[in-house]
């Protein structure tokens, strides 16, 4: 009878547990909540989100300059929160996103219950809405929102909100690299955001030092990107596997989201691979197996 190495067996399981973690990340950046995924013909990305993206321009440093307003109402810089102190994370946002900036926002609050830095004390929290229309009320409610989620009220003071004129929001997204298109509904009465998502590590005097893409972050990564530029090191560009958000259908007449075609491929890709490897690994102690037992029973 043939039998099988337990050394084989924990190696199965270990492939099998790591194709089953590929597929569950795969499903992390394109399951959340009621996300639906855009139709891409041809393998190309629908020709609004082309002109979509997020270019890493690492040692730049912000508009420190430009006027915003704060989640109170007050009028701020981003001098106010990169003044040579403290480091800080970054993004470019818009407060009544339908998913996208929320979930980015989620990772972020995530990663960081696990970092040893807090916010105001170590570093600062800077949220920009790409969105002219919106308000401090908008920026108020997502502030408290979030800082609650973090679970540290008492660090409330180094998250910071802001909304502003396109002009200062124009600014930024240049300094950034943060390319978004505004898409309006059929009947031009509302509009929302077709971008990219991604977090800034920005260094005390408020350059670019390391770009996060995507809605999960790692909170080691956080915690050496925030060490590292509060020592005014900046960091090399990572991958460029972007999370979109949205698309608008108008054979149904709806939105829904876009999660980038790179990520899901490069999911199923990895998948396939590892079931494939695990297929012929299989087979190979299937048959280490045998003639083992063979070869015991030969010597026997």
């Amino acid at each position: 009878m043939t039998t099988t190495h337990p050394i084989r067996k924990t190696r199965l399981a270990a492939l099998l547990g790591c194709a089953l973690a590929c597929a569950s990340a795969m499903g992390q950046v394109s399951g959340y909540g009621d996300k639906q995924t855009g139709e891409v013909s041809g393998g190309q990305l629908p020709t609004v989100l082309q002109r979509v993206g997020v270019e890493q321009h690492l040692n730049t440093p912000l508009p420190l300059h430009v006027p915003f307003t704060d989640e109170t109402g007050k009028s701020v810089t981003l001098n106010d929160y990169f003044d040579g102190k403290k480091p800080g994370l970054f993004a470019l946002v818009y407060y009544r996103c339908p998913m996208l900036c929320s979930e980015e926002m989620d990772g972020m609050a995530s990663a960081l219950q696990m970092v040893k830095l807090k916010p105001g004390s170590d570093f600062n929290i800077v949220m920009v809405s790409i969105d002219p229309r919106e308000t401090p009320q908008d920026a108020a409610e997502k502030k408290a929102m979030y800082v609650k989620r973090y679970g540290h009220p008492e660090t409330a003071n180094g998250w910071h909100f802001l909304v502003g004129p396109k002009t200062s929001i124009d600014a930024v997204s240049q300094a950034t690299g943060y390319g978004y298109v505004e898409v309006k509904s059929p009947d031009g009465q509302t509009s929302q955001f077709a971008h990219a998502s991604a977090l800034e590590v920005v260094t005390p005097e408020g350059r670019l030092a390391q770009y996060y893409m995507g809605v999960e972050y790692s909170p080691k990564d956080l915690l050496l990107g925030l060490i590292e530029a509060s020592g005014n090191k900046i960091g090399s560009p990572v991958a460029n596997i972007l999370t979109y958000c949205y698309h608008y259908d108008p054979q149904q007449n709806k939105h829904s989201l876009i999660v980038s075609r790179v990520v899901q491929l490069g999911g199923m890709v990895t998948v396939a691979g590892l079931g494939g490897f695990m297929f012929l690994m299989f087979r190979r102690d299937v048959k280490l197996g045998r003639d083992h037992s063979l070869t015991k029973r030969q010597n026997g």
